[in-house]
């Protein structure tokens, strides 16, 4: 059986990556998608397993062409996913989790309309200042600026098809798994596979 894509989004603060990889733990059908990126590896990163690193020069051409699902620059490298790579990964039967931004989301979806798209919500506003504030590496201005690219990114949330709070981590959590294994039991997607032994 194809495997699922599922995107998560969430304002910086929300405690995005804390989840993920509780969920990665805990979840062993999931497989965390391996971009392209122009930055070079850290100690301890692998090809092909954390990233696949090209060069600028390759990534323009995989983009030119048409190859890439979404990409975004950040801090002066590039990011993205291949479409052929996503293909495969679901072909052998993976349930892939996207880490994407708004837009990012936004173009998976354009490529792959079945991708489930789920947004991680903190309680309010005011907790989502605080958390970044307790973070105590964040200067004023980058603080405003995340604030004020959460609040754009909220503007975003009816696009998604699950909705996520973040207030208390073993309940999102729960709350994730839920909405992965509903995701999973669709009868579009299971049906067809059972279908031979009843029809």
């Amino acid at each position: 059986m194809a495997g699922n894509i599922f995107v998560i989004t969430a304002p910086s603060g929300t405690g995005k990556t804390t989840l993920l990889k509780r969920l990665l733990k805990t979840d062993n059908r999931l497989r965390f998608s391996v971009s392209y990126t122009t930055r070079p590896p850290r100690p301890g990163e692998v090809h092909g397993r954390d990233y696949f690193f090209v060069s600028p020069e390759e990534f323009h051409r995989l983009k030119e062409q048409g190859d890439l699902a979404e990409w975004v620059e950040q801090f002066g490298y590039w990011y993205g996913t291949a479409i052929e790579w996503i293909k495969g990964a679901l072909t052998e039967g993976s349930d892939l989790v996207f880490d994407l931004d708004t837009r990012g989301a936004e173009a998976i979806k354009r490529h792959f309309p079945e991708a489930v798209l789920i947004f991680i919500l903190p309680p309010d506003l005011e907790e989502l200042e605080h958390r970044l504030s307790a973070r105590g590496d964040l200067a004023p201005a980058e603080l405003a600026r995340r604030l004020e690219q959460g609040r754009a990114e909220l503007k975003e949330v009816p696009r998604y098809d699950f909705l996520v709070i973040n207030d208390e981590v073993e309940q999102a959590l729960e709350q994730l798994g839920a909405i992965l294994t509903a995701c999973r039991l669709r009868t579009s997607r299971v049906w067809p596979h059972l279908a031979p032994r009843f029809l």
